[in-house]
Parts: C-alpha cells; sequence; structure tokens
C-alpha cells in the first residue's frame, strides 16, 4: 500500500491557502494537506502537530518570511521538502537563495499543471527516501528516555526556563537533548499527560495572561512570550481564555 505524504500550505492570504488546497488533486499524488499557517512564526509553532512531509510557503510574509522560515526549520527538519512561492517582483531575490535546501522556486498565482509536476518530483523523492529509510536509522536515533528517571524532568525544567524563546519547538528540544523528535513527542505525553506544544503554549498563555492584566499592549506580550506574531498569539490566547486579548486586558486590568 502506498504511502499518504503530508502538505502543508504557509501563506498569509487565506485566499491563496484556500486556492492551494482546493484547486489541487492532492490524492492523485497519494498527498493530503494536513495544516495550514498564515506566517513563518505560526508554522515553527504549530509545524511539530502536523509533521508535514512537504510545505508550501510564501516568500512574503510579515514576522518571518519563507526565506527565514526555511532556514530556522532546515536544520531541524533536514528531509522536509520546501517548496517557496513567489510573485515576479521577488522571483530573482528568491533564486539568489540559492545556498537553501529549496526543492524548487514558483511563481504567483500558481498554475494548476505545474504544481503537478512539482509533486510528482516531490513524490518521488519522498518514496525514494522511505524506501531507504530501515529499522536500524530509527534505532540509531532514539535512546531511551527511561534509561535515564530524571530526564523528562530535566526536559520539563529546560522547556520552563526557556519557553520565551520564539524559536523553541519539539524539534529543537529533542535535538537538545538528543532523542529524535518523534520519540520525545511520544514520551512526553505519556509522562506529563499533554503533548509539547500544549504544555508549551500553556506556558506562553499563563505570563500572557499576568502581562494582559498589567494593561501591556497586544503586540509587545506577543513578543515577550515567545510568539512575535500578533494575529497567532491573538487566536492562541483566545482559545487559552475563551476571550480575546482586549477584552480580557480590560476586563482584568488592574
Amino acid at each position: 500500500m502506498s504511502r499518504s505524504y503530508r502538505v502543508m500550505i504557509i501563506d498569509d492570504e487565506e485566499s491563496a491557502r484556500k486556492l492551494m488546497r482546493a484547486g489541487i488533486r492532492w490524492e492523485d499524488y497519494n498527498m493530503e494537506v494536513v495544516g495550514e499557517a498564515a506566517s513563518g512564526i505560526e508554522a515553527i509553532n504549530v509545524i511539530d502537530d502536523y509533521k508535514p512531509d512537504l510545505v508550501f510557503v510564501d516568500i512574503s510574509m510579515p514576522f518571518m518570511n519563507g526565506i527565514e522560515f526555511t532556514e530556522t526549520v532546515t536544520d531541524r527538519y533536514p528531509d522536509l521538502i520546501i517548496i517557496i512561492m513567489t510573485a515576479f517582483d521577488e522571483f530573482e531575490y528568491a533564486r539568489k537563495c540559492v545556498s537553501l535546501p529549496v526543492f524548487e522556486y514558483m511563481l504567483k498565482p500558481m498554475v494548476r499543471e505545474e504544481v503537478g509536476k512539482v509533486l510528482i518530483r516531490a513524490k518521488d523523492r519522498l518514496d525514494r527516501k522511505h524506501e531507504d529509510y530501515t529499522d536500524d536509522d530509527r534505532a540509531d536515533t532514539e535512546t531511551d528516555i527511561e534509561e535515564e528517571p530524571d530526564s523528562m524532568e530535566k526536559i520539563r525544567k529546560y522547556i520552563e526556563e526557556n519557553f520565551t524563546d520564539s524559536t523553541l519547538n519539539l524539534a529543537f528540544a529533542a535535538k537538545h537533548f538528543g532523542f529524535s523528535s518523534s520519540y520525545l513527542s511520544r514520551k512526553f505525553k505519556q509522562e506529563t499527560g499533554k503533548n509539547f506544544v500544549e504544555y508549551l503554549t500553556e506556558l506562553r498563555m499563563n505570563k500572557a495572561i499576568r502581562l494582559a492584566k498589567s494593561n501591556m499592549k497586544m503586540y509587545r506580550t506577543a513578543a515577550e512570550v515567545g510568539i512575535p506574531d500578533p494575529n497567532y498569539f491573538g487566536r492562541c490566547f483566545k482559545k487559552h481564555t475563551g476571550m480575546s486579548y482586549s477584552e480580557y486586558a480590560s476586563e482584568n486590568a488592574k
């Protein structure tokens, strides 16, 4: 049975994300769109949840553009296939970034036939990578946390001391402690009852609540807690508290 590959679309224009999702017959390439993000910062924060094999990322976005996203993510996900989408007047700038491990640069607006050709090539690379992957490779990357009983406590302490760092995510922590991301994700959930992103976001939102009560402006609070994209921060805050940041601040400011 063929493996289904996971796709993530990163673009600050919602209409562009919807068009990409609906305009391509992803199943023809054994692919499915598993998630979206409206900025590079948001993508970095949620990528551990979506675990994509391939991402389409717009080159021009606020707070973290497609090039910056690529620079940040490839160190932690070296096998991730990255396709950068760019407008015509940015194309030469994109092509100059030849040192980045980008699979393809594509002009916007995207043409379905051209996307299809790129996806065929991407699927071929993913198929070959999957065939080359062995149990020995997996075993080499997974040291057992249980061999060191206080490892999880060290990891939790590390998160609590560094959660305001916007680059902290599951892959960063896994690399720091010498585990694979999948293994740390599984063990973290087993031992804490929460997945890594939930735990990290809860720490950030608890601090955000304290700052909201001091009447700090939202954009400053977002940066203070490690989510410098205020739009993504706003969605996280409302999900956590049930209220927008401004509503919460006005009702609870001291």
